[in-house]
C-alpha cells in the first residue's frame, strides 16, 4: 500500500478479532508512533501494550475503578469486558512534562498523532484498529492502577487486531467543506 492509498483508505474498525499484530507487524506500529512531530525533542508519549491476560487485568482495573469512582451500573457491568474487544490493545499516555516553549497542548498533539500513526502502520499491514477514550481514559484510578502520574493523560487506548467485517466506509467529507483561503 502506498502512502497516498492510505492516507485515503484508513478507517476505524470496531470489529477486530484475531490474529492481532504479529511482533514483526508490531515492531512497525512502534517505530511508527515514534516518528511524530515532537517540539522540542521532549517525546512526550509512553504506551503500554495489553495482549492475552493483560486485557483480563486491564477490565479488572477498569471495574475496581468504576465501583471506587461510584460510576454508573452500565459502566461497571461493562468494564470487564471492554479489553476483550480485540487481541491487543496500546495506551497510549501524554506524560506531562514543565517546558518554556513546549505546552501541554502540544505534548498531548503529539501523542495523538503518535496513535494515529500507530493506526496508520495497523492498517498498511492488512489490520485495521479503533482509537477510543471516554471515562476510563480521564479516570484518575485508572491511571493510578497504570502506574501514572495524576497529571500525566491517557490519550486513547488503540484497539488492534484483524477486521472481521469487511465493509470500506463511504467518504463523508468533502474538502471544499472544510477548507477556506485566506
Amino acid at each position: 500500500m502506498d502512502a497516498i492509498e492510505l492516507l485515503l483508505t484508513r478507517q476505524s474498525d470496531s470489529n477486530l478479532s484475531y490474529p492481532g499484530p504479529n511482533p514483526e507487524q508490531l515492531e512497525i506500529i512502534k517505530k511508527a508512533a515514534l516518528k511524530v512531530p515532537d517540539h522540542g525533542g521532549l517525546t512526550p508519549f509512553r504506551f503500554i501494550v495489553v495482549e492475552e491476560q493483560g486485557r483480563e487485568k486491564l477490565g479488572d482495573i477498569y471495574y475496581q475503578a468504576a465501583i471506587k469512582e461510584q460510576q454508573e451500573q452500565r459502566v461497571i457491568d461493562r468494564a470487564k469486558a471492554l479489553p476483550q474487544r480485540a487481541p491487543m490493545l496500546i495506551i497510549a499516555v501524554s506524560p506531562y512534562q514543565e517546558h518554556p516553549k513546549v505546552p501541554r497542548i502540544e505534548q498531548i498533539q503529539s501523542a495523538g498523532c503518535s496513535v494515529l500513526a500507530m493506526q496508520q502502520a495497523a492498517f498498511a499491514q492488512g489490520l485495521s484498529g479503533v482509537w477510543r477514550t471516554g471515562y476510563f481514559a480521564q479516570s484518575v484510578e485508572v491511571k493510578k492502577q497504570l502506574g501514572l502520574d495524576e497529571k500525566d493523560e491517557i490519550v486513547g487506548y488503540l484497539y488492534l487486531g484483524t477486521p472481521t467485517v469487511l465493509c470500506t466506509k463511504p467518504v463523508r467529507h468533502k474538502p471544499e467543506d472544510f477548507f477556506s483561503s485566506l
